[in-house]
């Protein structure tokens, strides 16, 4: 079953921010992870919920996603994303 990373981001630090942009790609290959939205800003359409900007990438399964996130050769640059961003992330299961 698929798995999907959502995360609803604002950028702060945007020059901070290019270090994860040029890298995170990679990590996100090595765990066959694929960009299905890439930074895109949304349109609201119910709800008081308003991103800036979302990023979802889908997995092949919850597993290759647990991975990604818990691999040590990324966490400095989930603490650059941190750093420069304000972010919520999920990990959600697809229906098939």
């Amino acid at each position: 079953m698929k798995a999907y990373l959502v995360l609803d981001l604002s950028i702060h630090d945007f020059a901070g921010f290019r270090r994860y942009i040029a890298e995170i790609p990679a990590h996100i290959s090595k765990h066959a992870g694929k960009y299905i939205v890439q930074g895109a800003p949304p349109t609201p359409v119910e709800g008081d919920w308003t991103p800036e900007r979302m990023v979802i990438i889908e997995f092949p399964c919850r597993e290759n996603a647990e991975a990604f996130l818990s691999d040590p050769d990324i966490q400095d640059l989930f603490k650059v994303r941190h750093e420069t961003t304000t972010s919520r992330l999920v990990l959600v299961d697809g229906c098939f």
